[in-house]
C-alpha cells in the first residue's frame, strides 16, 4: 500500500480509518480507499458528501476590533463511531484541510491540532479525533476596517470521515462579524467549546526538558523534570507532528530514568532521511496529566536529534541536495562531493558544453551550420569572424537567460530542471512547428527573404549578423532535450549555489558548445579548404532538410507521449496547415502585388487555424505512462519498500523529448544482455517518465544532485543504501561492470 498512500495520499503520512474487526475492516476500508483513489472530486469540494458528519464555523466574539486578533473554530458533529484525522495521520488516511476565503489584508494562523487518540485496525494504526472536535485558528483582521461594517468569513473544509467505510467530506462555512471601535466581546454562546478545545490542546510546561539521540532502530526520545519528586505515567505515547519520521503501530518502549524517562521510537519505514528535529506530544495513556493542576492531556515536546546530519544552507560546501551519490564504474561526480569545487564545476560545463554538440538534438542546427560555413567558401575573413563571434555569442546569451529564468521559477516555488521547457506540448508542437517550416523553405516550397536557412548566417547579406545570434539561440534550445557527459553534476551542482555562481556556470557551457563554430569562423586556413559556393550548394540545401523532418518526426512523438493520439493528430493538421501556408506564399509571392498580399493574407489564416489546432492538442489529457515490460512505474515509496525487502534497485530517470535517454534505453538497458544480467542479479527496475512536470521525480533528482535527465541510479538491496550513478551515455559494458563493483559482496 506504500504506493498509494504517496501517490494518492499526499498529505504529511496519512492516517487510516476503520472500525471493523483488523482482517475485515482492512479490507473493507481499502476497497473504499482504492475506488477514492480513482476520484477526481476527492477533497476538492466537489462529487462527495457524507451524511456522517458535518462541519460549521463559529467564532469566540461576537464583534471584532480592527487589528486585534481573535480565534475561530471548526466545528465538527460526527456520527457514533466516526472519526477523522490528526495533521499527520499515523498509517492511512486524510488529514483536515481549511482553505480560507477572506477578505484583502485578513490573515490567518496554523491550525491548533488538539491531543488525538490512537486508532488500531489490524496491523495499522491512525491518529483520531472523535466527535465534539473543534480545531481553532487564530485570525488578524487588518487595522482600515470601519467600525459599523459587517465582515464575512468563508472557507471550504476537506476532511475523511471513516467507520466501517471511509467518505470523503467537506463542507462551504462561513459567519458574519461586526466591526466594533471596542475591544473584541466574548460570544457567550460558544465560551464552553472555546474552552473546552483549549483544554484539549498539548502544552509546553515549565520544568521539563527534551532530548533525542539516533539509534540502530530509529530514535530515543528522552524527557527529564527538573522536580525530583515529579510523577511518571505508567506509559506513554509520541505522536509525531510529521509523518514519515516514526513508525506508528511500532511499540514505543519506555524506561524509567530517574526523574524522567526515555522512548524507543522506531523510524519509519518511509523514512528517506534521519529527522534532524522530534516534535511531537507526548500524552499519558494512563489519562494522568504533565502537570499537577491536571490540565495538561498532552506535553508538547520538540528536541534538536543529536547524531543527525546538520542541516546545512542551500549554496554551502557541502549542500545536502547533493544526497549521498557515490561513484561506480565509470560514474561522474556528484555535485557537492568532497572536492566539486565551482573550479571543477566550470571545467566540467565546458567540457559539456562541447561534448553537446555531439548529442542528436543539436544536429539539425549542425546541418544548417554546415549549409552556412559552406556559404562562406572565398568570402572576407572579417565578415566570417564576426559571424562566428555572434552566433558564439548567441548561444552563450541563451544559456544565460535559460539559467536566469531556472533561478527565478525555482525562488518561486516551483522545482525545474535542465530541459524543463520542453515537459510543455505547447512548446514542443510549436519547436515541431518552426522545423518544419525550415524543412520546407529548405526544400524550395516557399522563401521568405531566406531568414530560415540563413540560421547559419550566409556573408554580405542584409540582416546575417542577426541571423547569426538568432542561430546561436536557436542552438540552445534545441540542445536542452540533451545531457552531455559532466553535464549532469556541473549543472547539479549550479542550481545549488549562488546567482553569480549559477550563471557563470550556464556561460561555461555555453562557451564550450559555441567553441567548435568559433574555431571554425576565427581559421582561415580552414575556410580556404572550403568549396566556392556553387549549384551544388542547391541539393546541399535540399539534403538539409531531411534533418529537420526527422527532427520533427521526433518531436511529433514527444508530444504523442504527453498528450495521446488525440493530440499527436491535432499537430499532424496543424503541420497540414503550415505546409498549405508555405505554398501558397511560395506559389504567388512572385507573381504580381495583389496576388501576392492575398497569398500572405490566406497563410496568415493557415497559420491562426494551426496555432489553434496545437492550442487544442496540447490540451488533451496526457495517456497513461506505458511502462515497458520489466520496469515499474517509479515511486519513492516503493523503492525504499523494495530496497528494506533486500532487493537491488536500478533507477532509469527519463523523458520522451530527452534523446539521450531514448538512446540509452533502445542500444542499452532494453538488450537481451543487460536484462539478463538484471535478472540475474534480482535487481528491481523502476522508470521514472519526467516527459511531464512530476514534482516526486524532479524531487528524487534534486536529492541526487541532478537536475535534468538522463539519470541512472543503482542501489545495493538495503535499507539507506547510498545511490550509485552511472554515466549520462551507457555501453552495456558500464552497466554490466557496475553491476559487478556495487552488487558483488
Amino acid at each position: 500500500m506504500r504506493f498509494l498512500k504517496r501517490r494518492f495520499f499526499q498529505w504529511p503520512r496519512a492516517t487510516s480509518p476503520a472500525t471493523l474487526p483488523a482482517s475485515a475492516g482492512l479490507a473493507a476500508h481499502w476497497a473504499v480507499v482504492l475506488a477514492l483513489a480513482g476520484s477526481p472530486g476527492l477533497l476538492s469540494g466537489q462529487g462527495f458528501n457524507s451524511t456522517h458528519s458535518d462541519a460549521y464555523l463559529v467564532s469566540e466574539v461576537s464583534s471584532i476590533q480592527p487589528g486585534t486578533p481573535f480565534t475561530v473554530a471548526v466545528r465538527f458533529e460526527m456520527d457514533p463511531g466516526w472519526h477523522n484525522y490528526f495533521v499527520n495521520v499515523g498509517d492511512t488516511g486524510l488529514p483536515t484541510e481549511i482553505e480560507w476565503f477572506l477578505p484583502s489584508g485578513w490573515e490567518t494562523g496554523e491550525i491548533q491540532w488538539p491531543v488525538p487518540s490512537q486508532y488500531r485496525a489490524g496491523p495499522l494504526l491512525d491518529y483520531v479525533y472523535g466527535d465534539g472536535l473543534a480545531l481553532m485558528v487564530e485570525v488578524t483582521p487588518p487595522f482600515d476596517l470601519t467600525p459599523g461594517e459587517a465582515i464575512t468569513l468563508a472557507a471550504q473544509v476537506d476532511w475523511l470521515i471513516c467507520e466501517a467505510l471511509c467518505d470523503p467530506d467537506y463542507a462551504e462555512v462561513s459567519l458574519q462579524l461586526q466591526v466594533s471601535e471596542d475591544p473584541p466581546q466574548l460570544d457567550r454562546q460558544w465560551a464552553d467549546l472555546f474552552q473546552t478545545a483549549r483544554d484539549r490542546l498539548p502544552k509546553s510546561v515549565p520544568g521539563w526538558s527534551a532530548s533525542a539521540e539516533v539509534t540502530e532502530g530509529g530514535y530515543r526520545l528522552s524527557i527529564e523534570s527538573a522536580d525530583e519528586n515529579a510523577s511518571l505515567p505508567d506509559s506513554v505515547y509520541f505522536f509525531s507532528y510529521a509523518g514519515e519520521v516514526v513508525e506508528p503501530a511500532a511499540p514505543q518502549v519506555m524506561a524509567v530514568e530517574g526523574n524522567g524517562l526515555s522512548l524507543e521510537l522506531t523510524r519509519s519505514t518511509y523514512s528517506t532521511a534521519t529527522a534532524t528535529t522530534l516534535r511531537g506530544i507526548l500524552k499519558a495513556e494512563d489519562g494522568s496529566s504533565w502537570s499537577g493542576d491536571g490540565m495538561v492531556p498532552g506535553l508538547l515536546v520538540e528536541a534538536a536529534v543529536e547524531g543527525a546530519p546538520p542541516v546545512q544552507e542551500a549554496g554551502s560546501e557541502a549542500d545536502p541536495t547533493a544526497g549521498n551519490a557515490t561513484e561506480s564504474s565509470g560514474a561522474t561526480l556528484a555535485p557537492g562531493a568532497d572536492g566539486f569545487t565551482l573550479t571543477l564545476a566550470l571545467v566540467f560545463a565546458f567540457l559539456g558544453g562541447i561534448l553537446l554538440n555531439l548529442m542528436p538534438c543539436v544536429f539539425p542546427i549542425l546541418s544548417l551550420k554546415i549549409l552556412g560555413a559552406a556559404s562562406q567558401g572565398g568570402e572576407d575573413r572579417g565578415q566570417v569572424r564576426n559571424q562566428g563571434l555572434l552566433f558564439a555569442l548567441g548561444v552563450v546569451l541563451a544559456f544565460l537567460v535559460l539559467a536566469g529564468v531556472l533561478i527565478i521559477l525555482r525562488a518561486g516555488g516551483n522545482q525545474l530542471g535542465w530541459g524543463f521547457q520542453l515537459q510543455s506540448p505547447a512548446f514542443v508542437a510549436f519547436m515541431a512547428a518552426l522545423f518544419f517550416a525550415i524543412g520546407l523553405n529548405l526544400m524550395g516550397l516557399f522563401e521568405v527573404g531566406a531568414t530560415l536557412t540563413r540560421l547559419g548566417g550566409k556573408v554580405g547579406e542584409s540582416g546575417s549578423y542577426s541571423e547569426s545570434l538568432a542561430s546561436g539561440v536557436l542552438a540552445t534550445i534545441i540542445a536542452t532535450p540533451c545531457t552531455a557527459p559532466f553535464m549532469g553534476a556541473a549543472l547539479g551542482f549550479a542550481l545549488t549555489r549562488s546567482v553569480p555562481e549559477t550563471l557563470l556556470i550556464f556561460g561555461f557551457l555555453g562557451i564550450g558548445m559555441a567553441l567548435p563554430y568559433l574555431v571554425l569562423s576565427l581559421a582561415p586556413g580552414l575556410l580556404e579548404k572550403l568549396p566556392k559556393p556553387g549549384p551544388w550548394m542547391e541539393t546541399l540545401r535540399h539534403v538539409m532538410a531531411f534533418p529537420m523532418f526527422a527532427t520533427v518526426i521526433w518531436l511529433i512523438w514527444v508530444f504523442g507521449q504527453q498528450t495521446g493520439i488525440g493530440g499527436a493528430t491535432y499537430l499532424l493538421s496543424a503541420l497540414l496547415f503550415v505546409t498549405s501556408a508555405g505554398w501558397m506564399v511560395g506559389r504567388w509571392q512572385r507573381t504580381d502585388k495583389r496576388s501576392g498580399v492575398i497569398a500572405r493574407a490566406l497563410s496568415l489564416v493557415m497559420w491562426t487555424a494551426a496555432i489553434a489546432l496545437v492550442a487544442r492538442g496540447a490540451a488533451q489529457e496526457a495517456p497513461l505512462m506505458a511502462v515497458t515490460e520489466g520496469w515499474a512505474p517509479f515511486s519513492q515509496a516503493e523503492v525504499d519498500r523494495t530496497l528494506a525487502q533486500g532487493t537491488p534497485v536500478f533507477l532509469d530517470f527519463t523523458a520522451a523529448w530527452c534523446l539521450t535517454c531514448q538512446v540509452n534505453e533502445r542500444v542499452v538497458l532494453n538488450t537481451d544482455a543487460v536484462q539478463q544480467a538484471f535478472e540475474d542479479r534480482n535487481v528491481a527496475l523502476f522508470k521514472a517518465d519526467w516527459t511531464r512536470y512530476d514534482p516526486e521525480i524532479t524531487e528524487a533528482l534534486e536529492a541526487l544532485g541532478r537536475t535534468g535527465v538522463p539519470v541512472y541510479v543503482l542501489y545495493r538491496g538495503e535499507s539507506g543504501s547510498e545511490p550509485n550513478l552511472l554515466p549520462a551515455i551507457l555501453t552495456a559494458q558500464i552497466v554490466l561492470d557496475a553491476l559487478e563493483e556495487v552488487l558483488s559482496p
